[in-house]
């Protein structure tokens, strides 16, 4: 019956966008961050072409009133999914105009507590509907120009599509109205807003648009390392694709607790704050790739649109590709080869179990994204760069601002190159199978590939066998990724027979080779102790925390000396350094006595609601090491099952399903169970069951 529905809700709307034609939207929105709603007075032109009965338009479990249709009243109804006008409009052009209220249950977010300065407000319509806070058209079909004004408190920094055109004061004093201006037409799902305490950099581009990145206050010394290469990405695109960015201004903004990586809402990509890095931190994870995927999809998505799901591939296997293409810029060739190889070893094994072709409406979003931009790729080969450039610029151009089916670009494919479409479409599109025998061909194409097959080879050889070459490979001048390699390869093999190919493991300097090095060393021996204490040191938040617990664990003389080394770390956003360093400190009998509580107090306040996810997540993984039954622990881990970032939510409730099978902990959440609020209490209660 669901996809009945859906096929019956698609073919009602393309009715209705053959007969009425949706062309822009002035919205004033005014989001209530102490109530957790939202309110607004919208304003749609549009052109009815031909005899309608009813013309809808998205707007689910909203409040509607004052409905006027060229200046004058009209009856409506508000199904409670959708507003239904069916009288007042006349062919041609026609204005409506409506006020609405809404409590938003999805698509619009109120994260932290904005009496204290600290909140957020921010939405996500892909996925999740626009039509939860603003009147619109979950369809992407139909495509309107936004423009969009909020209102809120002066004391806050507010985001949305297009050019800022004015800032002003409301008749209150105390709140703003930022007026958003956008010249053309995009689809509903990426219509974005979001409101927080930001400070600004402003770039331009060598074509001449602002580029916009925003940062938290106290973040404000991350910028170069957040938003490093941002520019050259940019650049590079218009150079490369080949068509100008078509819009006017181009923002990026981190927000707290974010459902993805990033979303490519058309000229205002937001992304989550864990990938805010500095200069240390952006050698374990950083934004670059997320940068890259999202502003493609300035180009791939929001300029050209795929009409539905089995089309999705256009965009996602676009933006996958060209993010790879631009690190390919960045990071140089072999990074590149390194990113397909990856990707072609997680298809080959998803492929066992994942039958869905890639151009189908089921597919995964790994066949979607990965197989999507590997079909691209070859693409590429077969019909050489230049061509492949020049097919692109033609699908772009003809079909911009409008929605697109795979046709629609396999088309201008054909008239650069005779390629047989067919065929191609057969193997990468519509077949389930992932093509090996294509991809080998292409990775063996380039000679570092080549040289790390010829490692991996030796993987199964004793030590003995293979010693001569592990070790000019760790000599040689070559990617950092074989070296690595070797490493990992010795992961089974004792320390003491080893320990030589660690030391020059270690001493090529590279962050991600020592890295692997803390990884696979498990047993530190006390004359392999001093080379691996300089991990310590490393720029790599990651590789700090990973030999600060192994030197803990092994060395319990050096307690002392590595938590007063290591005392004021922090590392990633999420804190994982720290909560590390904490749950340590608390563990250790002898280590400052006097701070203990202290120490354990600061934990607990991590995994309170007022942080982000990760930073509880992190936080509640350490308390349920060392105080499993404490009520404060219990209560934070029962209150994550009610946020609205499933992957936090996931995490709480699998815990909670597996400790509720333990008597002792079944009896503690007994216990908690009524000093919770209904909607945790009905949880557990479940559970219990």
């Amino acid at each position: 019956m669901r996809y009945l529905f859906l096929f019956i809700s698609a073919f009602s709307f393309g009715q209705q966008a053959q007969k009425v034609d949706f062309i822009s939207v002035n919205a004033l929105v005014k989001p209530n961050a102490i109530e957790k709603s939202v309110s607004g007075e919208v304003s749609y032109d549009f052109n009815v072409k031909a005899s309608i009965d009813t013309i809808k338009i998205d707007a689910v479990k909203m409040e509607i009133s004052d409905v006027k249709i060229n200046n004058k009243t009209v009856p409506f109804k508000n199904s409670g999914k959708h507003l239904m006008l069916y009288e007042g409009y006349k062919n041609g052009n026609n204005k409506l105009s409506f006020t609405y209220s809404a409590t938003p249950k999805q698509a619009m977010y109120f994260v932290g507590d904005p009496s204290t300065g600290s909140g957020q407000v921010w939405t996500q319509g892909q996925g999740k509907y626009t039509s939860h806070w603003l009147p619109s058209f979950d369809d992407v079909n139909e495509k309107v120009i936004f423009n969009i004004a909020v209102e809120y408190r002066n004391d806050f920094e507010v985001i949305s599509n297009g050019k800022l055109v004015s800032k002003k004061v409301n008749d209150k004093g105390s709140h703003n109205i930022w007026s958003f201006e956008m010249e053309k037409p995009m689809s509903s799902y990426l219509v974005m807003i979001a409101i927080g305490k930001y400070e600004k950099q402003t770039q331009e581009s060598d074509s001449g648009v602002p580029l916009e990145f925003y940062l938290k206050p106290a973040d404000k010394d991350k910028f170069e390392a957040t938003y490093r290469y941002s520019k050259q990405i940019f650049d590079y695109f218009e150079e490369e694709i080949d068509v100008k960015y078509p819009w006017k201004v181009y923002k990026q903004v981190p927000v707290d607790d974010f459902l993805y990586a990033g979303m490519e809402n058309t000229s205002a990509t937001v992304f989550s704050q864990d990938l805010v890095v500095d200069a240390i931190g952006f050698n374990d994870r950083n934004y670059v790739n997320v940068n890259a995927h999202e502003l493609a999809h300035q180009w791939f998505g929001d300029l050209v649109t795929a009409k539905e799901g089995k089309h999705h591939w256009l965009q996602e296997g676009f933006a996958t590709y060209y993010a790879m293409l631009a690190e390919r810029e960045i990071f140089g060739n072999d990074y590149f080869y390194f990113e397909l190889l990856k990707n072609a070893e997680e298809l080959k094994d998803a492929s066992k179990t994942d039958t869905i072709p890639l151009l189908s409406d089921k597919a995964s979003s790994l066949t979607y994204y990965k197989k999507g931009a590997w079909a691209l790729h070859y693409l590429s080969t077969q019909i050489g760069a230049k061509n492949f450039t020049k097919a692109v610029k033609s699908y772009l151009k003809k079909n911009q601002f409008k929605t697109v089916e795979t046709n629609d670009f396999l088309t201008e494919i054909s008239k650069v190159s005779e390629i047989d479409i067919a065929d191609f479409k057969k193997l990468w599109l519509t077949e389930n199978e992932f093509p090996l025998s294509a991809v080998n061909e292409i990775l063996a194409k380039n000679k570092t590939i080549k040289q790390f097959f010829e490692i991996k080879k030796l993987n199964k050889k004793p030590l003995a066998d293979k010693k001569i070459t592990l070790k000019s490979t760790l000599k040689d001048k070559i990617s950092y990724k074989i070296k690595r390699e070797v490493v990992y390869q010795l992961e089974k093999i004792p320390i003491e027979e080893k320990k030589d190919y660690m030391k020059l493991a270690l001493q090529t300097n590279n962050p991600q080779i020592r890295q692997a090095v803390a990884q696979t060393v498990s047993k530190i021996p006390a004359d392999f102790k001093d080379q691996y204490e300089t991990l310590l040191d490393d720029q790599s938040y990651d590789t700090r925390e990973i030999a600060l617990e192994n030197l803990f664990n092994q060395f319990p003389e050096d307690r002392i000396a590595l938590l007063d080394k290591s005392k004021d770390w922090v590392g990633f956003n999420d804190k994982s350094l720290r909560i590390t360093w904490l749950a340590l400190a608390i563990s250790d009998e002898k280590y400052d006595p006097s701070n203990k509580s202290k120490f354990y107090q600061e934990l607990i306040d991590y995994a309170q609601p007022s942080n982000d996810s990760s930073i509880r997540k992190n936080a509640l993984e350490r308390l349920l090491m060392l105080n499993p039954t404490d009520e404060k622990v219990l209560s934070s881990l029962v209150n994550a099952t009610t946020h609205h970032k499933w992957q936090f939510v996931s995490f709480a409730k699998n815990t909670i399903r597996t400790m509720l099978k333990n008597e002792k902990f079944k009896t503690a959440f007994q216990e908690l169970s009524p000093k919770l609020n209904e909607k945790e209490q009905l949880f557990l209660t479940t559970e219990m069951k």
